[in-house]
């Protein structure tokens, strides 16, 4: 190894991983359920998150008590900023999970049992 070769190698930048910034800018949508009685929640939880570095667009559905941030953001820091700021208690919007469908769609006879408990909830007196 001679003095150029060594110096080449001290000059070289930090490789990164392509992977890791590709997955870092990729857009999100990332949906909150929040309670929101009124315009000033309303207000307040749109005010939230508005600030935050990469968002895109927000979208506030105060009857579905839903919050909608679309942009580069990560899911658990919009999160974690709702409830910071609002002093409400946020969750992720709730969602059928895809393995669990399609565990159900295998099974028939799980599918049958769901509904029947489904349908003793409801009832009449």
């Amino acid at each position: 190894m001679g003095f150029l070769d060594f110096f080449a190698d001290l000059c070289d930048w930090p490789q990164h991983d392509s992977k890791k910034l590709k997955k870092s800018k990729q857009l999100k949508t990332v949906e909150i359920k929040v309670r929101m009685d009124c315009e000033g929640c309303e207000r307040k939880v749109k005010k939230a998150v508005e600030g935050m570095k990469g968002v895109a667009k927000v979208e506030v559905e105060p009857k579905q008590h839903k919050l909608t941030v679309t942009g580069y953001v990560d899911p658990n820091k919009v999160l974690q900023r709702v409830r910071h700021r609002t002093g409400k208690k946020a969750d992720f919007w709730p969602y059928v999970q895809y393995d669990l469908v399609a565990r159900l769609t295998r099974k028939p006879h799980l599918i049958i049992m769901y509904l029947l408990l489904v349908a003793a909830q409801f009832r009449p007196c």
